[in-house]
């Protein structure tokens, strides 16, 4: 099995990476930091997300999994005093693939042919680099819906709806749904102005676009990455065809993840 560790960088996972790279070395496991077959996080949710903005060009080849050397994650599952367990299954395949749906972000530009294209595991934002007033026209399979006003937008997966989402009032969705939920960032209604201020979950065959009103230049994140796009015509979200591919080995229920998340 090709195998890359993707290290928080802290000395505890740093050293925690040693030790399991060592080991899977020792039980004949091939490092390949270019086309692994499973990819190992090791700190916690934040570091599986930079692992699978890493690796999302070959993320229908590849499987990730999860160890945390601080609290427990929806993503890092795993405990430092299990790793040994963890990398004897690894190597006798002792373990099932299941998939989580992806939020893709596609950019097009003011300027013809020119478009960018993005995938989220948690989600994706839109706001202003200038902190004023976003104002979207806001297009459901390409009917009008309406002219949103406010802080931002935020589109999320189903496992990304226990994160930013929740803050935000937002759904918590089971994995299994093929949906994307958007939530609004502190919206404005009033007499003038209004929005539906609800989240909207869309199913797969659903998408959202939205086109400027107020400007030519937008701040997003696409999960923990930060970008500004100038001369932006209109922006598409929707459940990619791409799926992200966690390596199961034990039950470990969503719902019981959100219970010890937020309840116990």
């Amino acid at each position: 099995m090709r195998f890359a560790i993707v290290s928080k960088g802290d000395t505890k996972s740093n050293a925690l990476t040693d030790k399991m790279m060592n080991y899977m070395l020792e039980m004949d496991m091939v490092m390949d930091e270019k086309s692994p077959e499973i990819v190992v996080s090791v700190g916690g949710d934040g570091t599986l997300l930079q692992a699978f903005h890493r690796y999302q060009h070959i993320v229908g080849k590849v499987s990730f999994v999860g160890v945390h050397t601080g609290h427990l994650g929806f993503y890092a599952d795993w405990g430092q005093d299990e790793v040994e367990r963890l990398i004897m299954a690894l190597k006798n395949d002792d373990f099932e693939i299941v998939e989580y749906p992806l939020v893709e972000v596609m950019i097009h530009y003011d300027k013809v042919g020119m478009e960018t294209k993005y995938l989220a595991l948690n989600e994706a934002t839109l706001r202003m680099t200038n902190g004023s007033t976003l104002v979207m026209d806001v297009d459901i399979r390409n009917r009008h819906f309406e002219r949103f006003r406010g802080d931002g937008l935020c589109i999320s997966t189903p496992s990304g709806s226990t994160a930013y989402n929740k803050a935000l009032g937002g759904a918590i969705i089971h994995p299994s749904i093929e949906a994307v939920q958007m939530t609004e960032i502190a919206s404005i209604n009033n007499r003038v102005f209004r929005t539906v201020g609800s989240p909207l979950v869309l199913p797969k065959h659903h998408f959202v676009n939205v086109r400027p009103v107020n400007s030519e230049e937008y701040q997003m994140t696409i999960d923990h990455v930060n970008l500004v796009h100038k001369g932006v015509k209109s922006i598409q979200f929707s459940v990619a065809e791409e799926k992200i591919r966690f390596a199961r080995f034990r039950p470990f229920p969503f719902w019981q993840r959100v219970h010890d998340s937020f309840i116990s």
